[in-house]
Parts: C-alpha cells; structure tokens; sequence
C-alpha cells in the first residue's frame, strides 16, 4: 500500500469516528443529529435539550432572527437568503443583526442571540411575526410576553435548534426555520413601507460608506460587476458561511435617536434602546450612488417606514436584500 493511500485510510477512519462519536454524544442527550452552520444544513451537529415544544403553525408573517455579530460568531449562516437585514446597537458599543425573511427560508440560520427591548417596537410593523431568539434578560420576557408576536426561543421550540461542534458556546446556537414554518409566507407580509423601483433623480456617485459604532463598523463598497454593495464588517469583508460575499442592493443609515434602557447585562452596560417610531434623516445607498437628503417617518409602531427625497417624492429602492443601519442622529 502506498503512503498516500495509508494516510487517505487514517483520514478516513478519524473522520468516521468522529461523527460517530457526535451521533453518539446527540443520541445519549435524547436528540437527533443536525446541520453544520459551516455547509449550511450537510454536517453534524447537536440540540439544546430544554423541554417544552413551541407551536408549528404557520402565522402568515414574516420570521424575524436575532443574529450574533461579534467576530467569534462569524461567518454567519443564511443570512443572504433575508429580505431585510437591520442592524441594531447594543451594550458595549457592539452591534447585533436582526434577520427578516419573507421570500424564502434557508435550511440554517445563526448564530442565533438574545432579544432587546428594541426589537419589540421594531416588529410592532408586521402582523404577529415569528421571533426567534436564544432568550432575553429576565425583566424583558413579561414585555415579550405581552408583545403582539410569536415568541420562540429554544425553551419553547427545542427541536428547532442545535448546537454546533465547530463554534464555542454562546457563538453556536443555530435554527432550522423549517421548524418554525412550513414555508416562506411571501413578500405580501413585508409590511415595512418600502418602495421598490427605478432610482431617483439626484444623488450622487459614492463608492464606499463606513459607518461606526463605538466597538464595530460596517463599510459598504460599491460593486458594478455585481451591481451590489460588498458588506465590510470590522475592517474584513463579510461572507457567509458557505463562502459566499455577503451583498445588499440597498443600504439605509437611517439616523435615528439612541439612549440607555432600564436593562444591562451583566456587567453593569446599559442596553441602548434605539427609536424607530418618529422622523427623522437618512443616507440610502443605491446603484453606486448616494442620497443623503432623504427623510424617514414612521408614526406609530404599527407602521412601516416611509422614505421621501427632499421634494417630497417616494425614496424608491434597488431590488434585492434591504440593509438598514441604525444610526445615533447627529
């Protein structure tokens, strides 16, 4: 036998023990075997094993996921796939993205985080979303509890998540919206304000736009080969976990009030709480071009948000993923 072959062999037979050792570890905890973030839905993997079972049924709306952001939580998984991508201040001058899928649901979606009190008011837009989210601080459940949504964490809907090997806890909490919902509701559920079509007059050509926060930044750099925005986050060019660049076709900094919350964690930092109802400026990046004049109102939390530009006409929007940064108002 041939040195190569010998090694291809060992290969072979670490990797089989391997799995079989998760499958082991998966059945022993009372779970089956899941999907690996890393290949979105092809590996191994392992459930959380709290008890109770969340509803199955399908809401006719919208599936909103707290996504984790720091750099141990990268790549993410199935974030291409969301129609809306919003990304929300939290404690620590760090940042946190919440997923909204409408047209389609991927296999896999994370690293999954907790809710905020900002969200609440954010998803107040949508008929009863479906809030999928690793839990939240013990003051803050009642409120979400209370709020006009579909509340399902692990605790609730246990067979819905798993934790993958390949990423340390809390970075690997991972969702299976198929789960959640049988299928994607479609884009009559979006109801955010957005308008979609042919670009405005004026503008003006921009190729790249940062925008930070006090420990993270996003940059968004104009491509026209791809006739899309490359996301940047921290410097490093953002690409899912299947390797493939992360892209928006529109990108809103939309600048809005930010301020501490009643909640912290648990090292004393303050939960931002970010307002979304109101008015207020924005900056609307689309085909390579910049808008920094537009206007952003929303009037009541059971509203969307509509954009005009300074004369008073409808911000249209590129088709494809909507980022929307929220931005401390200057």
């Amino acid at each position: 036998m041939r040195v190569g072959q010998r090694a291809t062999r060992t290969r072979r037979a670490r990797t089989t023990a391997l799995l079989a050792a998760v499958l082991a570890a998966s059945l022993a905890a009372g779970c089956t075997t899941s999907d690996d973030p890393r290949d979105d839905g092809r590996g191994q993997g392992q459930s959380p094993a709290p008890s109770g079972s969340g509803s199955r049924q399908a809401h006719g709306s919208v599936l909103a996921v707290k996504i984790d952001n720091v750099r141990a939580a990268r790549p993410h998984t199935g974030l291409n796939e969301a129609d809306i991508v919003y990304v929300e201040q939290v404690e620590a001058g760090l940042s946190r993205l919440m997923a909204v899928y409408a047209q389609k649901l991927p296999k896999v979606i994370g690293p999954v985080r907790s809710a905020r009190e900002t969200d609440l008011e954010l998803l107040g837009q949508f008929d009863r979303p479906t809030l999928a989210f690793s839990g939240a601080q013990g003051k803050l459940l009642p409120l979400i509890d209370k709020a006009p949504l579909q509340a399902e964490p692990p605790g609730k809907a246990s067979d819905a998540y798993f934790r993958s090997p390949y990423k340390r806890s809390p970075h690997n909490l991972y969702l299976r919206p198929a789960r959640l919902m049988p299928s994607a509701p479609g884009t009559d559920v979006l109801t955010t304000g957005f308008r979609f079509g042919a670009a405005p007059e004026g503008g003006k050509p921009e190729t790249s736009r940062t925008v930070r926060f006090e420990a993270a930044q996003y940059t968004f750099t104009w491509s026209r080969s791809q006739d899309r925005w490359l996301v940047a986050m921290d410097g490093k060019a953002a690409a899912t976990s299947d390797g493939k660049p992360m892209t928006a076709g529109t990108v809103i900094v939309q600048y809005v009030k930010v301020h501490k919350s009643e909640f912290h964690d648990s090292l004393g930092n303050h939960t931002p709480y970010t307002e979304t109802v109101g008015s207020g400026t924005a900056s609307v990046l689309r085909d390579g071009r910049a808008y920094d004049d537009v206007r952003w109102e929303r009037p009541t939390a059971t509203d969307g948000t509509t954009f005009t530009t300074r004369d008073g006409k409808p911000m249209n929007f590129q088709h494809g993923q909507v980022w929307v940064v929220f931005a401390t108002a200057p």
